[in-house]
């Protein structure tokens, strides 16, 4: 990771010329990075009220840096990281002499986690967006996350569709996910094919399980596909299901994705405790 410096140059940032098909660098940048950049002040508006930021806060694809002055305005001491060094290197311009704003040009998801309590909030790219939030789940000292996504992403992993997925219903007694607004794909530039939305991931004040593996170890055989339902699946190691079924509320015959996360932690424990 390497901290930017307003006056740092480079020569690749320099380069203006379209000898790629008629694209510039930026416009090899975009495409390849997937970057769609805000540019609506009222969605703006609605990740930094989603966001609620306050202390340290991470920002991964910090980009024209149009969340990154807003968060510093919010009171936020914000590390903004850029893997396009030209983006990077003007964010760092842009930003030079605003209190409470660090650039980092890198990779956000090689970067080594806070070890003090901290929040990430971006508008991420959507090539990134699974090992984003893996990266997320996986940082110990993470109170929040509140990421812009693909709307049909932040659905699927908040519930939206009716339908909970193995990654969610995983990290579910550690960390709640929350649907917000939808951005519509008019507000950024370039302008997207698809909406995105806010998704909130919260870390629980205390842990809704007490052994980590063996719950992830009942949904991992839950999710297995094992006999077409999650019935079967867990028939073929543990004992009593039906009457762990019951408790929870789900069905005889229900399929995996249509499991509550909150019956999955009553399944844990009528079966592993």
């Amino acid at each position: 990771m390497t901290p930017i410096h307003p006056f740092t140059t480079h020569a690749h940032a320099r380069n203006t010329s379209r000898a790629d098909g008629g694209r510039t660098p930026a416009d090899r940048a975009r495409r390849t990075l997937s970057q769609n950049f805000l540019a609506d002040r009222q969605a703006v508006d609605l990740v930094i009220r989603a966001a609620d930021p306050a202390g340290l806060v991470l920002e991964p694809g910090a980009g024209t840096g149009a969340l990154t002055l807003a968060l510093a305005r919010a009171g936020a001491h914000v590390i903004a990281y850029e893997i396009d060094p030209r983006l990077a290197r003007r964010l760092a311009v842009r930003t030079r002499g605003t209190a409470g704003i660090e650039v980092v040009r890198g990779d956000f998801t090689t970067a080594r986690a806070p070890g003090r309590p901290f929040a990430v909030v971006g508008n991420i790219p959507y090539s990134a967006t699974s090992r984003i939030v893996k990266w997320c789940l996986r940082a110990p000292s993470l109170t929040s996350a509140t990421l812009l996504t693909q709307r049909e992403y932040a659905r699927k992993r908040a519930g939206g569709y009716g339908r909970w997925s193995r990654l969610t219903v995983l990290s579910w007694p550690w960390f709640h996910w929350r649907l917000g607004a939808t951005v519509g794909r008019e507000c950024f530039r370039p302008v997207p094919s698809i909406d995105s939305a806010i998704l909130r991931i919260d870390r629980r004040p205390e842990p809704l399980v007490q052994d980590r593996r063996s719950y992830q170890e009942l949904v991992e055989l839950g999710f297995s596909g094992l006999g077409g339902s999650v019935r079967a699946s867990l028939k073929t190691r543990h004992g009593g299901v039906d009457a762990a079924l019951a408790t929870a509320g789900v069905p005889r015959d229900a399929v995996v994705g249509y499991v509550h996360p909150d019956q999955w932690i009553t399944l844990w424990q009528r079966l592993c405790r």
